[in-house]
Order: C-alpha cells, then structure tokens, then sequence
C-alpha cells in the first residue's frame, strides 16, 4: 500500500479560478503603483504569467476588470475592518478601533488608497458600488447604535450624512498621512475628540427662519 497520499489535482474550474485570481490580483498591483491608466491588458497579463488571449476567457474588457478591482478590494476591505472590531462595545470605542483599523489596513495594503482616489474618474461605476457596500453596512451599524442610546438622537438621514463625513475623513486623511501617522499620535486623538465633543463642544442653535 502506498504511503503517500494521492495527490488530488485541481479541477477545471479551479484552475479557472486561479488564473482569473492572478489576473485580478496583477491589476490590483499595477494599479495601486501605477494607477489605472498605465494598467493595459499586455501588462497585466505579463505580470500575471499567462497569454494576452487567455484574459478574455475571465474578463469581457480590460475595464470589466478594472471595474472589479474597488468593489472586491473594498469588500476584503471591510471584512478586515469587521473581523478586527465586531465585538468591541459600545459603540464610541467601536468606531475609534475602525479608523485605526483602516490606516493598519492601509499599511498592508499600500496600494488600496490609490486603486480608491482614481477610481471616482477611471472606474465611476465601480467607485459608486463600492460606496454602496461600505455607506450601507455603516448606516445600519450607527443606528443600531443610536437605538441602544449609544449615540446621539440622530435620524435616520442624518445618520447617512454622518456615515459619508466618517467615510470622507477616513479617504482625506489616510491621503495627508497615509499609514505612517505621526508619532505623537494626533490623528487618532484628533478624531476621539471630535467624537467625544463635538467640533464646539455645544450642540448647534437652530437656523433662523
């Protein structure tokens, strides 16, 4: 009887699978170095070890393939970001250990901020889904939250509104400092104590008529 295990070979759908991960995963990197414009389908096969053909048995157009990079990059994204701080209570710790989160994620994943500031102008329609599957999951978070009494009494749209501010910071800042924050710590310490206290430290008067 043989002693070693037969070794199962993989099917053809896994292989499928494989080489479509290689091309996505080529794009991915020559775009977070390079941006989309210099991401053509001779230098993403190349880099990817298979033949300029076979791209189109995975993907209709190099677009079709560039417009998939945000919105699974930024689901992985997500994941990451959930995995990390799901079951951090209540809610205001819960966000600071997010924004962390994202600039740690950042740092594993240098080329992400790139492959999301382009996309508004290279990928619209891809920018736009991948806003979708963060905005959306937020919202639900912070009104969760807000139905615990863990934060304020917003509505539901000004919760929307707070979630794409929260989402905004994260895009400017991860830009000015990237995953390199100062020592001193004053982006997160910037950020608690917006959340903490508000930006005046009072709520705000009601508009005049």
């Amino acid at each position: 009887m043989n002693s070693h295990a037969a070794i199962r070979k993989p099917s053809r759908a896994e292989r499928n699978q494989a080489v479509r991960q290689r091309l996505f995963d080529a794009a991915a990197r020559i775009v977070g170095e390079r941006g989309y414009a210099e991401a053509s389908v001779a230098r993403i096969t190349d880099a990817a070890g298979v033949a300029q053909g076979t791209f189109y048995n995975h993907f209709a157009s190099r677009q079709a393939l560039l417009d998939s990079l945000l919105p699974e990059l930024g689901q992985q994204m997500a994941r990451a970001i959930q995995d990390r701080t799901a079951a951090i209570r209540p809610e205001a710790p819960r966000e600071l250990a997010r924004f962390e989160a994202w600039f740690d994620y950042l740092a594993e994943n240098p080329g992400f901020l790139r492959i999301l500031n382009e996309a508004e102008f290279a990928a619209p329609e891809a920018f736009q889904r991948h806003i979708a599957n963060i905005a959306g999951p937020y919202h639900r978070i912070l009104i969760r939250a807000r139905d615990r009494g863990e934060l304020d009494a917003f509505s539901d749209l000004e919760l929307e509104v707070v979630v794409h501010m929260l989402m905004g910071a994260r895009s400017y800042l991860g830009q000015r400092f990237g995953p390199a924050q100062p020592p001193d710590g004053a982006v997160m310490r910037a950020y608690a104590r917006l959340l903490a206290g508000g930006l005046f430290g009072e709520r705000p008067r009601e508009p005049a008529d």
